[in-house]
């Protein structure tokens, strides 16, 4: 009984596998994409926040990074011998080994750069005759004894400083060595020697013994105290005057530190541990910062004086650079959460789709059955069998996929959305089959849009789905996608709940235009306008399943193609703000001019359409703001005081110092337009009566008067009359012709631009160039006027902006939303059109029956998919764009464009509508629908109406 169960159960799977493969492929190959696309994007999302994680800490200074344990030296009351053995390095090196070992998870060290040893906090003066000493002030040295210094450098000359002795701290010879610029800039050289006094007052003499050079100067030996590489030149603040002194490191050898314990220079203790985030993902943030809160005042602090001391210290600036990393992700998540969310319900949605398209090509089979006295429970098992046999190796599969095409994250989040994937078709498509047939449905019944009426509960729906589609709207345009304690999903989901309010309003008001067009069209003489009307009135092809996956797939393909045109424009709105222009020449000082010479010799270069010398004199006194509020009347063109990147749109309280700009009206003028910024009212600079220009080298009075353009903060508080300046360009009035928002030149938002004709001082200090020139050629052609000038490319710091793997992951992420959407919309056009193929096959073979040629065939498979195509065509441009406007005031794109960037302008960036994103997909919709159409008219034409008919279709 068994086995002839075993037989009557298995040939059902075997036989309706091998009675459709086709459909059985198709549903496998969707399922395995779908599955794909879902397990990849927690993937994507771990791998781009853990190299994000990774990036920070590895390109922080390791002054910021490293973990650092230190106590002061010890006590006095202890033994000398004991004293000098704990600066010694077999009792260090044993400390910073129980250090290594209590670093709790996830907190790993970097045990190659690690380094212990005894230095002095305090600089000691050393006055030795041959040190430089800029402005007569003597260097200060500091003193090190650090471990592993021969793994770390590579001797330049003389040799490695030993201890020939053992040393203690009654010594008072030691060796030690420099670096080769602290030697450089010291004049340190072999040989030399250099006192250091203990706290007696008795002298200890350094020999400098060699010359070293750091194997990996940007490393965390070496960086961690930037002066063991590096001297630096400093302000004496003690001084009331200001003077500058040399400050650098004299390393000496491993086993010298007992050495200093006799100086005054407050030597202590220290172990150096750089992290290692090799082994650090994302998730480990939280955990990071808890751990590293511990070590600094809490439990592990605690553990941490067990093995170094009572009054050991913990420091590190690794938490702000963790802390700096998670603000960036959870600025980033609920903007990414919109395209998960869109994409996620368009996926579910083209699924169900399937499943419908399934089930209607087996509704005559199934009813068959049920006549014969099939129960729903037998039904549905054998469908959920058969369907379970196809999809759950696909959702398999496509985890496997997708795990080897994005390595380093957790499994379980790719599992589980992989899982969800093959289980909503596996349940959905045996459900939605069932459902139809629980009571018997009479056999042709019509599904004629133009007749249906929504129910009650229909209605209902619809209220409830629209009350939280504004909701989320309104919570959005209010507080931002951010939300307190993470991210909102019903926030996140606002345009997945506008493209569903969308769709069910559309397909509510599609009868209405049928109607219009059917009464015209039926008094033609032609039958083909009549019939595509009627057809699609009466196909299910524009229901709201389909229309809902065509809206949705749109919406979020115009949301995810302007995110990503948002990150551009404001990429390269940052770098122009930066630079000025495409290219930008300027001294290394801010008085640095540019001579005739130069400014000619590059305006002739190959790829220069345009020069702009102009004179910048930053931080100018404004006179005292006028009383009341008394802007200039800035006039037709060139005004503005448009908020955002720029803008000047402070008040005149602000604006105390301002940027003199001088410019040449005409080429300036020349150069906004090229550049798109906002037009220059050049003819307002003219330089005619008191503000004409200067022969060179003459003097003109203050009571001149200069037109000038202005900020709008500077505008409101110089006013309408003339006002008096003291420049270095030379004293004069000017008088607030316009105003523009922003300008080229200078960064600052408050700003005055004058001629610089009428300028007593008219060499220019920067050249604001246009075009591509070749950056070779153009710092070639400026060092061969002095090194002193700098060279800023416009495309160079466009490429700063994407540096970081959190914003390129995430870009990569909604690159990915845009063509899965356009991708999913195309496919739900398919599967609309694919439902009602059949039909349209047996009224071709009927109608050439009665006369109807191929062409008049094509034509009307043509016109009845028009309709359903224009109304999600025209569906989806309408949600996107009212999608995007009504969620662009809550989204801030600086995390996805700016972030991370050292000197980049952080002002909101707002969302904005792009047209490609939107019009590229609803075309596709457009073609592709009248490509199967047209495809279809030509298979069926190639088969025989008599074939079409016996297969048949008895409606």
């Amino acid at each position: 009984m068994r086995h002839n169960d075993r037989a009557a159960s298995a040939p059902w799977i075997r036989t309706r596998l091998r009675t459709a493969p086709g459909a059985a492929t198709a549903l496998a190959v969707l399922v395995l994409v779908t599955a794909f696309l879902a397990a990849a994007f927690p993937r994507a999302v771990d791998a781009y926040e853990t190299k994000g994680l990774r990036h920070d800490i590895l390109t922080a200074d390791a002054s910021r990074s490293t973990l650092e344990v230190a106590r002061p030296q010890p006590g006095l009351e202890l033994p000398q011998a004991q004293r000098d053995a704990e600066a010694r390095s077999p009792e260090l090196s044993r400390i910073g080994a129980g250090l290594l070992k209590a670093l709790p998870a996830p907190l790993r060290a970097d045990t190659s750069s690690v380094a212990y040893g005894v230095r002095t906090s305090k600089p000691a003066v050393a006055n030795e005759p041959w040190l430089p000493r800029p402005e007569a002030v003597p260097p200060q040295l500091s003193y090190v004894a650090q471990s592993g210094l021969k793994e770390h450098a590579t001797l330049s000359s003389g040799a490695w400083p030993t201890t020939p002795r053992e040393v203690t701290s009654d010594s008072r010879e030691v060796q030690g060595a420099v670096t080769e610029e602290t030697a450089a800039e010291l004049k340190v050289k072999v040989g030399a020697t250099i006192t250091l006094l203990t706290a007696a007052q008795e002298p200890i003499t350094v020999t400098i013994t060699g010359i070293v050079a750091p194997r990996d100067p940007r490393g965390s030996y070496w960086s961690a105290d930037p002066l063991l590489r590096t001297p630096s030149l400093v302000l004496d603040t003690a001084s009331p005057f200001p003077v500058h002194y040399w400050t650098g490191t004299v390393l000496l050898a491993e086993d010298s530190g007992p050495a200093l314990l006799s100086t005054a220079a407050e030597p202590v203790l220290f172990w150096r541990i750089p992290p290692d985030p090799a082994g650090l993902t994302g998730p480990d943030d939280a955990r990071l910062t808890s751990v590293i809160a511990s070590l600094e005042s809490g439990p592990g602090l605690l553990k941490v004086r067990e093995i170094a001391g009572d009054t050991a210290v913990f420091a590190t600036g690794l938490g702000h650079i963790v802390e700096a990393n998670a603000r960036m992700r959870d600025a980033i998540s609920p903007v990414i959460a919109v395209a998960a969310l869109g994409i996620g319900s368009v996926a579910a949605v083209v699924l169900l789709m399937t499943g419908a398209l399934l089930a209607g090509r087996r509704k005559t089979e199934l009813a068959l059955m049920r006549s014969r006295g099939g129960s729903l429970r037998g039904i549905g098992g054998r469908l959920l069998a058969e369907t379970a046999v196809t999809v759950l190796p696909a959702s398999a599969l496509g985890l496997l996929l997708a795990t080897l095409a994005v390595g380093e994250a957790r499994w379980w989040p790719g599992a589980l959305a992989a899982a969800g994937v093959g289980l909503l078709v596996c349940v959905a498509l045996p459900l939605r089959t069932t459902l139809q047939h629980i009571r018997p449905t009479l056999h042709g019944a019509r599904e004629d849009m133009v007749s249906a009426r929504p129910s009650r509960r229909r209605t209902v729906a619809e209220l409830t789905l629209l009350v939280l589609a504004v909701g989320a709207v309104a919570a959005l345009r209010r507080r931002g996608t951010s939300a307190e304690g993470g991210t909102d999903l019903l926030v996140s989901g606002t345009p997945v709940l506008v493209a569903l309010i969308a769709a069910l309003v559309l397909v509510r008001l599609y009868p209405l235009p049928l109607r219009l067009a059917t009464r015209p069209v039926a008094r033609l003489r032609g039958a083909i306008g009549f019939l595509s009307l009627a057809r699609a009135g009466r196909s299910s092809a524009g229901g709201a399943l389909p229309l809902l996956a065509l809206l949705l797939a749109l919406a979020t393909a115009a949301f995810g193609g302007s995110v990503i045109a948002g990150i551009g424009d404001a990429r390269d709105d940052a770098a122009l703000a930066s630079v000025g222009a495409d290219a930008r020449i300027s001294g290394a000082s801010e008085r640095a001019t540019l001579p005739d010479e130069l400014v000619r010799t590059v305006r002739d270069l190959d790829g220069v359409t345009g020069a702009a010398p102009v004179r910048v004199e930053y931080s100018v006194n404004m006179p005292e703001a006028v009383a009341g509020d008394g802007g200039a009347d800035g006039g037709g063109d060139g005004t503005g005081t448009s908020a955002g990147s720029g803008s000047g749109s402070g008040s005149a309280d602000d604006a105390k110092a301002a940027a003199l700009v001088g410019v040449d009206p005409a080429s300036y003028a020349e150069l906004a337009r090229a550049t798109g910024l906002p037009a220059f009212p050049a003819a307002r600079l003219k330089a005619t009566g008191s503000s004409a220009p200067l022969p060179e080298g003459a003097k003109g009075g203050p009571d001149r008067v200069l037109p000038a353009i202005a900020s709008p903060a500077v505008a409101a508080r110089l006013g309408k009359e003339p006002r008096a300046l003291e420049t270095l360009s030379g004293d004069f009035k000017v008088q607030v012709v316009g105003t523009v928002p922003r300008v080229a030149s200078v960064s600052p938002t408050d700003f005055l631009v004058v001629n610089s004709a009428a300028l007593e001082q008219k060499a220019p200090t920067t050249l604001l160039l246009t075009g591509a020139p070749d950056p070779g050629k153009l710092r070639a052609a400026v060092e061969g006027s002095g090194k002193e000038y700098a060279v800023q490319l416009r495309s160079e710091e466009r490429a700063r902006y994407v540096n970081t793997p959190m914003q390129a992951g995430a870009e990569r992420i909604y690159l990915a939303a845009v063509a899965a959407g356009a991708g999913y919309a195309l496919l739900a056009v398919l599967l609309s059109l694919l439902q009602t193929a059949p039909e349209r096959k047996t009224l071709l073979a009927r109608l050439r029956t009665m006369g109807l040629t191929t062409g008049q065939g094509r034509k009307l498979l043509a016109f009845e998919a028009t309709p359903q195509a224009l109304l999600a065509a025209g569906g989806g441009l309408f949600t996107g764009w009212a999608t995007i406007a009504l969620l662009s005031p809550g989204i801030d794109l600086v995390p996805l464009a700016l972030a991370g960037v050292a000197g980049s302008d952080t002002s909101p960036v707002l969302l904005r509508t792009d047209l490609w994103s939107l019009a590229l997909p609803a075309a596709g919709v457009v073609a592709l629908a009248a490509a199967v159409a047209g495809v279809q008219a030509w298979w069926a034409s190639r088969r025989g109406s008599i074939t079409e008919l016996r297969a048949g279709d008895s409606r």
